[in-house]
């Protein structure tokens, strides 16, 4: 900690948050060349992963391994596991540090995590980009945006929204004082991350931290050794013991021991669409219980479509097909996964598309010519290679590109494009997590019946992109798939979205768009008061209408 500051004066504010530069790692640059050392200092050892609970390490006796997707004998880490003591623990843990915390002034509370900040984009930049390369199996540009780029943004932007919350305050006239109370929320917050982000890891118990909150965390086990690096950087940048406490283990049994307490303030979550209604349910089902009405902030799946108009730039759309669909073999939720292109244009592009793709380097993300690693574990293997298998089968798909995998030695699948004539086909509306990209031709003059039809066919709502340079088509598009997604992008890939510029999240089945890194997911983790100072209080009951 910064230590206690109740007696220091002054207006505090954060420093002005600038984006993170994001290092090229050129082959042979000073900076590839120390996360290569990185990845051999990590590899060359099997670590072990503790929970925290309180301030305290805690290894146990049940464990599990954490494997290199893209080299699976390689075991990174033996993952301690808990069992439900250790969950109810941790809740009472948050519990017991809760009073201190929310009551820390928020300058103090905001300047661990830019503390944090600091430590991500500094000393432990090459060890958190090598941590999530190997445990992630990305690439050395995926793993700079990610663990160090976009982690460090959010703490900072984050910070700079927080004092923008706590600074606006209400009107105070002549003979009163009146102020907001941002507190804290009553209880614990429960954030449950995903594998494939570890800024989001991070990001989901730092932001309701910042806010006063005192938090269970629940990682995925699939990124364990990523997020232990975090959790780390927590810990030295002077997080308290019991603010935030991480807890590996089985998903349900976590969530249900957690679910189940009536001091569960909020759930911050990532991951499934099925996942987190599933955990919506558990609430409501135990909503009698509940000291109070747990706030629910879910980021879940997404079926991000891609479409170009025939005024579309063929060179540019090739590229954001190749980037949107492809990058971190499509495991992000933002990733394209089905494509309309009008018939003029596919003619143009099918044939360079394909073999841009087919050319794409699968293999270990520490080689530069890599640019797609694997997928993060068998069962992701097998629900993708069961997909292309599927389509193949199917008469109304075509293989345009990719098509073949191999588990030999890590969970690799080719980039895959299929071309289908159902608009409704499987592989347009489910999400399969992955490097798979479905293609929609339609005639050139159907633009605003294609726009509709991608707005219906898919049951989320997370990110778009139009490929066009008509300006009327841009307007009419922005218009039909005005709730079709939380980020559309114009002349641009879905992902890749900026924080302090673009904003992610999305509405319908994607979650409950609260935006990340932006004042609307700071203003979920606090619980109003206003309180009135009267200056000149009233000695007589009596108002002038009742007379003398």
């Amino acid at each position: 900690m910064t230590g206690t500051v109740h007696n220091i004066a002054g207006n505090f504010h954060v420093p002005q948050p600038e984006n993170e530069p994001v290092r090229e790692y050129r082959p042979g640059s000073d900076e590839a060349e120390a996360t290569l050392q990185e990845i051999k200092r990590i590899g060359g050892t099997t670590q072990s992963i503790p929970l925290q609970i309180g301030g305290e390490v805690i290894e146990t006796s049940q464990t599990q391994p954490v494997v290199s997707p893209h080299d699976h004998a390689r075991v990174l880490g033996q993952l301690s596991l808990a069992d439900e003591s250790h969950v109810r623990t941790a809740i009472a843990a948050a519990l017991d540090a809760r009073h201190d915390w929310s009551r820390k002034p928020w300058w103090d509370r905001i300047s661990v995590f830019l503390r944090a900040a600091e430590l991500v984009a500094g000393k432990y930049r090459d060890e958190i980009n090598a941590a999530t390369m190997l445990n992630q199996s990305k690439t050395f540009h995926q793993a700079e945006i990610d663990g160090a780029c976009e982690l460090a943004d959010l703490l900072r932007f984050n910070a700079h929204y927080a004092e923008q919350i706590y600074a606006n305050q209400p009107k105070s006239t002549q003979g009163e004082n009146n102020y907001l109370d941002q507190r804290g929320l009553e209880g614990f917050v429960l954030a449950v991350t995903p594998f494939n982000f570890t800024n989001i890891a991070g990001n989901l118990p730092a932001t309701a931290a910042m806010m006063g909150n005192t938090v269970l965390w629940k990682p995925s086990e699939k990124s364990a050794v990523s997020t232990d690096v975090v959790r780390r950087i927590f810990e030295e940048a002077g997080v308290p013991p019991g603010v935030i406490n991480t807890v590996h283990g089985d998903g349900q049994m976590v969530t249900d021991v957690a679910l189940a307490d009536p001091n569960l303030a909020g759930l911050s979550f990532t991951g499934s669409t099925a996942v987190f209604r599933a955990l919506w349910k558990k609430v409501a089902a135990n909503i009698d219980e509940y000291k109070g009405y747990p706030r629910l902030v879910g980021e879940t799946g997404g079926k991000n479509a891609i479409v170009a108009h025939v005024s579309a730039d063929p060179q540019a759309l090739i590229t954001g097909l190749t980037r949107g669909a492809f990058e971190f073999q499509g495991q992000k939720c933002s990733a394209a996964s089905r494509a309309y292109i009008p018939r003029s244009i596919w003619k143009q592009i099918k044939e360079p598309l394909a073999a841009q793709v087919d050319s794409l380097v699968v293999g270990d993300v520490a080689e530069h010519r890599t640019f797609l690693g694997a997928v993060i574990d068998d069962v992701a293997y097998q629900r993708l290679t069961g997909a292309i298998d599927r389509a193949k089968a199917s008469d109304s798909h075509t293989l345009i590109a990719g098509g073949t995998a191999s588990d030999h030695t890590g969970y690799f699948v080719r980039p895959t494009i299929f071309e289908t004539t159902d608009p409704e086909a499987f592989t347009l509306t489910t999400e399969f997590f992955g490097p798979l990209l479905t293609v929609h031709v339609y005639d050139d003059n159907d633009w605003i019946e294609t726009l509709r039809l991608a707005d219906r066919t898919s049951p989320y709502g997370l990110t778009a992109s139009v490929y066009a340079n008509d300006r009327t088509a841009i307007g009419q598009a922005l218009d039909v798939l005005r709730d079709a997604s939380g980020y559309v992008a114009i002349n641009d890939k879905p992902a890749g979205m900026s924080i302090g510029k673009q904003q992610f999240a999305g509405a319908r089945a994607s979650g409950t768009n609260d935006k990340i890194g932006s004042p609307l997911a700071l203003q979920r983790w606090v619980s109003g008061r206003f309180v009135k100072e009267n200056l000149r209080p009233d000695t007589d009951y009596r108002y002038p209408y009742l007379g003398d």
